[in-house]
């Protein structure tokens, strides 16, 4: 909903009125000890777009599978937040991975941050932490773990920034593809509604994320592969930041290239070759 109204004000400073359509998820539904799976926060509302229920479909970027069902586009994406994730600490001391104790209890669903956290750390004792962000406070606070990771966007958003000990370094924990970016999606034969968005589409964060979203795909991995990349453009050039790893801290590898913006597509391929040398090489990178 915060996202949501993000996206409201977005489209309204354009002249354009809104309504909210709520929709409930089956990652909304699930049971507080269970991982979310790929599409879980994605497919009931692209689902009340195919059903014209509603018009705009508001999705955080991560959780869009890279496979998009082919009625639909992302017709605009906002400025992107912070795309870093986010230390968060039971009580003072810890400002960086590094400066947790020995052994700490570190709670996340994710097996990137988990993957990426325990190549860090070894020691450490990385658990399944699952629910909203308010419910994952409420769980570190009562003691079940002595850290939690989250994105910093969503604490942002929510005017929590103050809970966050650390913004972590993307070459110490890559971000997920699309982190931090609010997608916003209609269904595909809707050509009045793609132009009234492009108003709001922002081109720094649609070349990022397309960019990140490619490397994803090509990897064939999804929202919860445990694969991380950042792309950042600045000026004429873009920057990629990408690491893949095993849930189990092994088989770490991060790696950091640049290229002008206009080479996007070589720069996935040569990014993605560096990673996964072994696999059948794409485009350019040959």
């Amino acid at each position: 909903m915060a996202q949501a109204r993000l996206a409201a004000a977005a489209l309204e400073r354009r002249g354009l009125e809104t309504t909210f359509v709520v929709v409930e998820t089956a990652g909304d539904r699930r049971k507080p000890d269970t991982a979310w799976g790929e599409g879980a926060f994605v497919k009931a509302l692209e689902a009340a777009l195919v059903d014209e229920r509603a018009d705009v479909a508001v999705h955080s970027a991560k959780d869009v599978p890279t496979d998009e069902d082919a009625r639909l586009e992302i017709a605009a994406y906002l400025p992107r937040a912070d795309p870093r994730d986010a230390l968060v600490v039971s009580h003072g001391g810890a400002t960086s991975v590094d400066d947790l104790p020995t052994g700490a209890r570190v709670g996340t669903d994710s097996p990137r941050r988990t993957g990426f956290l325990l190549a860090r750390r070894p020691d450490l004792s990385v658990r399944p932490l699952h629910g909203n962000v308010d419910t994952r406070l409420r769980r570190l606070e009562a003691g079940e773990s002595d850290a939690i990771v989250l994105a910093c966007a969503g604490l942002d958003r929510l005017g929590l920034e103050r809970r966050i000990a650390a913004r972590l370094d993307p070459e110490v924990l890559p971000p997920a593809a699309g982190q931090g970016a609010i997608a916003l999606q209609i269904a595909r034969n809707d050509g009045r509604l793609r132009e009234a968005l492009g108003k709001v589409d922002d081109r720094r964060t649609r070349a990022a994320v397309e960019a990140e979203r490619a490397l994803l795909a090509a990897a064939g991995g999804g929202c919860r592969a445990p694969i991380g990349v950042l792309a950042v453009t600045a000026q004429s050039t873009m920057d990629i930041i990408a690491g893949r790893v095993e849930p189990d801290g092994s088989h770490a590898l991060i790696r950091r290239r640049s290229s002008p913006e206009a080479d996007a597509t070589w720069l996935v391929a040569a990014v993605h070759g560096e990673l996964w040398p072994d696999a059948f090489p794409l485009g350019a990178a040959t």
